[in-house]
């Protein structure tokens, strides 16, 4: 009898750095151990009361399709979003038949890199970044160039270096702002310097904007600027958005693609229908929590700004020097160790105090060029403060025991 043959696409396929070691904080839990969860990006901020409230009060008869662009009151409402969105950079309205509902940003990711390039053609990122730019891509037969961008620069992007980057078979600049798992937020007059690339190279802006809220370092209510707002850029520009990170609902599974690119916009239409709708019951959820108050995010981005300045406190006092964040809920963590996942494992296979330790996610699978992001570790302050700061302490006593454990120094 012969054995059916997995694809080459599934055997190559690269496992999440993010969820990769759950298996071993499963077992760890299964041992009665508390595992302090700091590798994924699951906040534990209260969903907005409104959107909560749309769920319980959904009482149809039946839960049926929902159209494959998504609700057209739903879209409606998320026009009105980005058109005032937009206007804040100068940008055109946005109509709702420029925006296409899908199941939560990651199938918005999938879509424009499928819409904007074929097998063979590249998307060009800067590194460290998002590891699902390098899951779908691969899924496509889509190349992965990447920028290294530096710690000891703030991981700051150079648009020179971005520019002499492109390739011959470069489609799509994949970036977001603010960062995942950098925190770097960009400027206004970076993304000019970046569209302006785009368009002198008829590339397409893919630019992942799912954490726009989330800035510590501007005025109360100030957003990150969005390449909404970029004039002459409508045939460039796609944006990629989500309601997992701004409301607290990662489970919802509800994003969507916004762009004035009509070309583009069709093309997702019709790998919505493929896929039939996005959610339905979800989509009213979403609709409400378009409606929440500015209070809301004021409050988070305290909380959030909070605990970005307690761990960078707490990191430098166990002696590791990272640089603070501007935006988003994540940093990367240099460690003083050879191999960043020998150590993630070790926290989740051999070490505990007093019954506690600390997950991470290797920074390996960030990065696009071999032998990068090795001694680094993405950390996601999705804790609270208190949680945050036993957090570190376990990771400091988790340092020595594994310098102990090599005989020697830990790198």
């Amino acid at each position: 009898m012969t054995e059916p043959r997995l694809s080459r696409r599934g055997q190559t396929a690269p496992a999440s750095p993010i969820r990769r070691l759950a298996p071993l904080a499963d077992a760890a839990r299964a041992r009665g151990l508390v595992v302090h969860h700091l590798n994924i990006g699951q906040p534990d901020i209260a969903t907005p009361i409104g959107m909560l409230e749309r769920y319980r009060a959904y009482d149809e008869r039946v839960i049926a399709y929902a159209p494959s662009d998504g609700y057209r009151a739903y879209r409606d409402k998320l026009a009105a979003h980005y058109t005032a969105l937009a206007a804040e950079g100068g940008g055109a309205p946005i109509a709702a038949d420029e925006i296409v509902v899908t199941v939560g940003g990651s199938e918005a990711l999938l879509f424009a890199i499928a819409a904007t390039c074929d097998a063979g053609d590249d998307i060009l990122v800067c590194e460290p970044f998002y590891t699902n730019y390098a899951g779908f891509s691969h899924m496509l037969e889509v190349g992965v160039r990447a920028v290294t961008t530096l710690a000891s620069e703030g991981f700051a992007i150079d648009p020179d270096r971005v520019k002499q980057a492109i390739g011959p078979r470069t489609r799509a600049l994949v970036l977001p702002s603010p960062g995942n798992p950098t925190g770097v937020v960009l400027t206004r007059a970076e993304l000019e310097a970046l569209g302006a690339i785009c368009r002198e190279h008829g590339l397409f802006f893919v630019c992942d904007e799912v954490y726009r809220e989330f800035v510590y370092d501007l005025p109360e209510g100030a957003r990150a600027p969005s390449i909404l707002g970029l004039s002459d850029f409508d045939a460039h520009g796609v944006v990629i958005d989500s309601v997992s990170k701004r409301y607290s609902a990662c489970g919802a599974r509800i994003g969507c693609l916004v762009t004035r690119n009509r070309a583009v916009r069709d093309a997702a239409l019709r790998f919505g229908q493929a896929r039939l709708s996005p959610a339905t019951v979800d989509q009213y959820a979403a609709m409400a929590a378009l409606d929440t108050p500015p209070s809301y995010f004021h409050e988070v981005v305290r909380e959030y700004r909070s605990r970005r300045d307690v761990l960078v406190a707490e990191l430098r006092a166990i002696g590791i020097d990272c640089r603070t964040p501007a935006g988003a809920f994540y940093l990367v963590l240099p460690l003083p160790v050879d191999d960043a996942e020998r150590f993630c494992r070790f926290l989740l296979e051999e070490f505990a105090l007093e019954g506690e330790t600390v997950m991470l996610a290797p920074a390996a699978g960030f990065y696009a060029t071999p032998g990068l992001g090795k001694n680094e570790a993405r950390v996601a302050y999705v804790l609270d403060v208190e949680r945050l700061r036993r957090s570190v302490h376990i990771l400091g006593a988790a340092l020595e025991a594994y310098r102990a454990k090599s005989g020697g120094p830990v790198r």
